[in-house]
């Protein structure tokens, strides 16, 4: 639209057009495309008015401060993230997690250790010998006893791999997202996490726990007790169980059974919990009980035999009131990286990233001691300066990656199974990566019209914010001199209506008045204060109260039915009380102190301020308003 790039108006060395002026008109006006002839004129003076300071501002060399590069900078990092990521898998993440919020998975997992940095020689004989686990399982073995006989998880000897419930966020996302996808009794395929390669087994799938709120009659019992023993524990959970159904409410079974001595007192109340921090066969037996108040039959844990109470559940809250919780957890979690890795891949193929490898091979004789105690330098590799990728017209070099090294030591001391080459991959890939995000960073604004405004408003705002501090804020506290004059120039803005110079007396009652109104008709002759009045009357246990000010009409301390005439006024009865007024005199209406109308003086102080400013400003710089484009917007 040729139209919408009319030069509306020329300010300093600026040009604005119709369209720039009208995206910010719209923005601020509360009409959506709709145009008000009287709010369109204000909002051109006031736009005039803003580009004036702005110009000022550019032209005192305020957007040349390091502090005020370093505000932008920070302000312009976080507009520009939304940019920088693949804003759909990010989406998609919140509405994966909300989903698995739903559901809680119980499962097991066997577990082969290999590092993510291992060489691939012993991550192939890692994934191998997974796999030949899994093929037994998948044969008939029995997963469990397998977990404890050969899974690299120290707590499997135990527990045979049993990982009892878990939900969203409490496991690593590939692990997580394994055991979600596998059906229940089936062995998934080896997952590779940080700590190596698992199988897992999903036992079961459940609606989720959330947070509830439990009572539990306790029976204690390891699992390797003697038979005896074992008996003895199921025969006294039997009995409380039978108390139970015989009309004992589980307060009393509790207090009468339970041998959780912690919580038998409270009827064997426990705090709220949720999915994953109580024992499985406990969260199930949970899962099993539909109405509140319902107790499950009596259920064996590796702790000993329980009987459970449900007592409140909260529900799922709605998608939207949990979307701010569930972005801040996925920015926590491994799944982070997903959106960006989508992102990279989008800017290799818009940019025909092209990269070659062998430039990257030669940095692995290079790593050596020195890079792992933090003292390597970009020298050592000055020989080397080829392109080693290009992302459209830029090319980057073996001595940018260099520097890249230098400022990412690792954090680990040698390990004798990191090989070098596994360090300068691992580095190389999140260079490439960096560097994409950076590129793509660098063309925002030439990318996007609404980011560089966006910045361009930040940037003015930044700006005029600092010179109207020094012109007009900062300057109408601190120039007191300037107050003063302006003060007293405009003094008859800021007056007292009339008013009553008064002390009031409230007493608790008739004779306590009597008493007080004594002493208050001879406290001019004999220089009583009020403070002598008030102790006279309350050391003989009456109760006084004394204030005293300037009163306005319409102050509530000042009751309708007292005369605006010196002296004291009559009894007044408020609300079981006697009050009485003495007025001291009738205030004419007068003009305000400097002191009693600072806030509202200083205020006006800085209009006048900015006014006169704005007047400088144009006569300081050219200000062009195209009144034949003007005509145009209606």
């Amino acid at each position: 639209d040729n139209e919408a790039e009319l030069i509306l108006m020329e300010v300093a060395d600026e040009k604005i057009t119709k369209a720039e002026f009208l995206k910010v008109y719209f923005k601020n006006s509360k009409k959506d495309k709709e145009i008000d002839q009287k709010s369109l004129e204000e909002y051109i003076e006031l736009y005039s008015n803003f580009k004036l300071k702005v110009a000022e501002a550019r032209e005192l060399g305020l957007d040349t401060t390091s502090a005020f590069k370093n505000e932008l900078s920070g302000y312009r990092k976080q507009l520009a993230q939304p940019y920088l990521n693949d804003k759909e898998i990010s989406e998609k993440l919140l509405i994966e997690a909300y989903e698995r919020k739903k559901h809680d998975v119980r499962a097991s997992h066997i577990l082969i250790k290999v590092g993510m940095d291992a060489e691939p020689k012993d991550t192939l004989l890692a994934y191998n010998k997974i796999i030949k686990l899994r093929k037994r399982i998948l044969d008939g073995a029995d997963f469990n006893a397998i977990a404890r006989q050969v899974s690299e998880d120290p707590s499997a000897k135990d527990n045979g791999g049993d990982l009892g419930y878990f939900t969203v966020f409490q496991m690593i996302y590939p692990f997580e997202t394994m055991a979600y996808t596998t059906k229940v009794g089936g062995v998934s395929k080896p997952v590779r996490t940080r700590y190596g390669y698992h199988i897992i087994k999903v036992a079961d799938k459940k609606d989720a726990l959330l947070e509830v709120k439990t009572s539990h009659i306790m029976v204690i019992a390891s699992r390797d007790v003697s038979q005896e023993a074992e008996l003895k524990a199921k025969q006294k959970i039997d009995l409380a169980y039978q108390n139970l159904k015989d009309g004992a409410t589980f307060k009393e079974a509790a207090l009468k059974f339970s041998e959780d001595k912690k919580t038998a007192k409270t009827g064997g109340a426990l705090p709220w919990f949720s999915t994953g921090k109580m024992v499985g066969d406990f969260e199930k037996a949970i899962a099993g009980l539909d109405q509140i108040g319902d107790y499950s039959t009596p259920v064996r844990t590796d702790y000993g035999w329980h009987i459970i109470q449900l007592n409140e559940q909260k529900p799922l809250p709605e998608f939207n009131d949990v979307k701010s919780t569930l972005k801040v957890k996925i920015s926590k979690d491994a799944r982070s990286n997903k959106p960006r890795e989508v992102f990279v891949n989008k800017v290799k193929k818009e940019y025909n990233f092209k990269q070659d490898l062998k430039k990257r091979n030669e940095f692995y004789k290079y790593i050596d001691e020195q890079y792992y105690s933090g003292r390597w330098k970009a020298e050592k590799v000055s020989a080397l300066n080829s392109t080693m990728f290009t992302l459209g017209a830029k090319e980057f070099n073996q001595q940018d990656f260099a520097r890249y090294i230098k400022k990412n030591p690792s954090r680990k001391k040698k390990q004798k199974d990191i090989a070098p080459k596994t360090v300068v991959n691992s580095l190389y890939l999140k260079f490439v990566q960096e560097s994409c995000i950076d590129y793509e960073d660098s063309h925002l604004e030439s990318k996007y019209p609404d980011f560089k405004s966006l910045v361009q408003e930040y940037r003015d705002g930044i700006l005029l914010f600092e010179l109207t501090d020094k012109k007009v804020w900062s300057k109408a506290i601190k120039d007191t001199a300037g107050l003063k004059i302006f003060y007293n120039s405009n003094r008859n803005k800021y007056m007292w209506d009339q008013r009553l110079d008064a002390e009031i007396y409230t007493c608790s009652d008739e004779i306590t008045a009597a008493k007080t109104r004594k002493l208050v008709k001879k406290k001019a002759k004999k220089g009583y204060t009020l403070e002598y009045i008030k102790k006279t009357i309350n050391a003989e246990k009456n109760v006084l109260a004394i204030a005293e000010g300037k009163y306005l009409k319409d102050a509530v301390e000042i009751n309708e039915k007292v005369q605006w005439t010196e002296g004291i006024s009559e009894n007044i009865n408020e609300d079981s009380e006697i009050v009485f007024v003495n007025v001291k005199k009738v205030l004419p209406v007068m003009p305000k102190a400097l002191s009693e109308a600072k806030g509202l003086i200083t205020a006006d102080y800085q209009v006048y301020l900015e006014k006169e400013w704005i007047e400088l400003l144009r006569k300081k710089y050219p200000l062009i308003i195209h009144k034949d484009v003007l005509s145009t917007i209606k």
